[in-house]
């Protein structure tokens, strides 16, 4: 199914990024790797070569319109169209929302939605004309569970499964599938600066999801065409339960899921 398809990955530089852009290139895809960190990139693209795949990378800030734009252009030109678009990239910073740095809030919103937001406009153009793409945006658990310490990140992450829900209607006939993704938490170099003192990762630790499974599990997701994915299951179970009765399910189990 991937195979000579391109695909292209922000936050490809570790995590789930890094783990998604080593299985397409597995099966056949050139996988193109967007990220801040070059040394990780090349590093990266070094591996999946040696492997016998195909990647190629380039300096990407998604925090920069302009530079958005000019990057897409030169995957368009340089590869001729865009088949799978894969927004990974994310930050966040688990704090009471009233102690939190005003830089901070901005740059998650930055980062979470408005980049995401323009990278995914880029990119749509060229799918429309092409008439296939598919969009997969890495959204969170906490986008419909918010909880405290989280208030800012749980925000930026509805944002993006309402965007992602939207989009998905309004692109559909246009032969463009939306898929949204909502993992728990995952044991990732995203906690360092989410949560430096390492206190949730302690705490939670037995419940977190590897990058690997994750990312396997958004591989099967595109291939089987789903609107949406939840991981891991049960706590997908508990989302759909708060959103049938959100009062009981925090009276139930709100010390379990205010672990930060």
């Amino acid at each position: 199914m991937f195979q000579n398809k391109i695909i292209v990955i922000t936050g490809a530089s570790s995590g789930v990024g890094s783990e998604l852009a080593r299985l397409f290139a597995s099966k056949g895809a050139q996988v193109v790797l967007l990220a801040r960190n070059v040394e990780k990139l090349a590093e990266l693209q070094r591996q999946i070569n040696i492997e016998g795949g195909l990647a190629d990378y380039y300096l990407f800030d998604l925090t920069d319109i302009d530079s958005i734009h000019l990057i897409v252009k030169k995957i368009i030109s340089r590869f001729h169209r865009i088949d799978v678009l894969i927004n990974c990239a994310g930050v966040g910073k688990f704090e009471l929302f009233s102690e939190m740095d005003s830089g901070m809030i901005d740059q998650m919103f930055a980062v979470n939605v408005q980049g995401l937001i323009h990278c995914t406009q880029a990119v749509l153009s060229s799918m429309m004309q092409q008439k296939h793409g598919c969009v997969v945006n890495i959204a969170s658990l906490a986008g419909i569970i918010t909880t405290s310490k989280s208030v800012v990140y749980g925000a930026t992450k509805h944002a993006v499964i309402g965007f992602s829900n939207g989009l998905r209607m309004e692109v559909a006939k246009k032969g463009i599938r939306v898929i949204v993704v909502n993992p728990g938490p995952i044991r990732t170099p995203f906690l360092k600066l989410a949560d430096p003192s390492g206190h949730y990762l302690e705490k939670a630790g037995r419940f977190m999801l590897d990058a690997r499974t994750v990312a396997e599990k958004v591989i099967r997701a595109i291939e089987r065409n789903k609107r949406e994915i939840n991981l891991p299951w049960y706590m997908g179970m508990g989302a759909k339960l708060y959103q049938l009765m959100p009062g009981v399910f925090e009276k139930i189990f709100g010390r379990i899921i205010n672990m930060k």
